[in-house]
C-alpha cells in the first residue's frame, strides 16, 4: 500500500527525530524543551462560535433598538 502524503510527512518528522537523537545521552534528550500542546480546536471554529454567540447578541440588541 503506498503512502499518503501526511503518512509521509509523518515519517520524516519522525526520522529526523531520531537522527537527532542519535549519540546523546537520555539527560541531554531529556533537557530538550517541548512545544506547547496544541489546541484540539482549530481557530475557524473558536471564530464561528464567537460569531454564533456575540453575532446573535449583537443582532438581538440592533432589533430591539431600531424595531420598536
Amino acid at each position: 500500500m503506498a503512502q499518503t502524503p501526511q503518512q509521509r510527512r509523518a515519517n520524516l518528522k519522525f526520522q529526523k527525530d531520531q537522527e537527532a537523537r542519535r549519540g546523546k545521552s537520555e539527560d541531554q534528550i531529556k533537557k530538550r524543551v517541548e512545544k506547547a500542546p496544541k489546541s484540539p480546536v482549530s481557530m475557524f471554529w473558536l471564530v464561528v462560535l464567537g460569531f454564533v454567540v456575540f453575532g446573535g447578541l449583537v443582532f438581538e440588541v440592533l432589533s430591539r433598538l431600531f424595531l420598536n
